[in-house]
Order: structure tokens, then C-alpha cells, then sequence
């Protein structure tokens, strides 16, 4: 499960620190542990690995990530479930598994070495601010 946050017109992307993804950006989020409820888990993602403590606004989007090996086969399969959070707390600093927090401004994500269909689940959520600030 992944957290969309806003800071304006900036979005909170994390660079991975560990395999997979190493090097690339993403919004913050992780795996979810047994037993535990999805709301909570993207609640302890997103202390654990930026320091913030949120609230969740909505559920935004579900879709699945299918990394595949050099023959194609297929190594790791997500489900991800993203939703729009807002900052209630906490002090923004890289967490667990995240070597660096930046507050990105939307117009500049594409600059970023950023995961597969991040840009445009964080554009989509943008754009739907915008509507509802209107």
C-alpha cells in the first residue's frame, strides 16, 4: 500500500534504499504484515519511513505491479493499494528503508527516477485536489 500526500503542490516521494527498487523514488508505503489492517499499515509505512504521522483522507486507486526476471518470468507481484493521506505530526527524516524524503513539486516528478505508474497515480490524485479545492 502506498500514501499520495500534498504539501501544497508537492508530493512526498521516498528514494527505496533496499532491493527492489533500489534507487528509484516512490510515494512512501511497504508491505503489509499479517493480521494487520491496510489503514494501519499505510499509517506505520509512512512513520516508519518519513518520520510523519498521517491521517487517511480516501482510499484513491488498487492496481497490481508485475516485476519480471531476465527470462520473464515473474518475481514479484504486487497488489498496491494507494490512498490520499493528509500530515497531522511527525518530523519528515528518511526512516527504515529509505535513504533520502523530498517534497517534490508536482510539475518536476518527471525529473525523478520515479517507480512505474507513480507519476501518474500521483497526477491523477493532484488533479483531483484541484477539482475539490475549487
Amino acid at each position: 500500500m502506498g500514501a499520495i500526500i500534498f504539501d501544497g503542490d508537492s508530493a512526498l516521494l521516498v528514494e527505496r534504499a533496499g532491493e527492489p527498487l533500489k534507487g528509484w523514488w516512490s510515494i512512501p508505503g511497504g508491505l503489509l504484515e499479517t493480521g494487520e489492517k491496510l489503514e494501519d499499515a499505510v499509517r506505520r509505512e509512512v512513520r516508519e519511513e518519513t518520520g510523519l504521522v498521517i491521517e487517511i483522507v480516501f482510499r484513491f486507486d488498487i492496481f497490481e505491479r508485475i516485476m519480471r526476471d531476465q527470462e520473464g518470468r515473474a518475481e514479484y507481484h504486487y497488489v498496491l493499494v494507494d490512498y490520499v493521506c493528509k500530515v497531522t505530526g511527525g518530523e519528515l527524516v528518511p526512516g527504515d528503508d529509505v535513504s533520502r524524503v523530498e517534497w517534490v513539486p508536482c510539475a518536476k516528478l518527471r525529473e525523478y527516477r520515479v517507480t512505474s505508474g507513480t507519476i501518474e497515480a500521483v497526477e491523477r490524485a493532484y488533479s483531483h485536489e484541484l477539482r475539490t479545492r475549487s
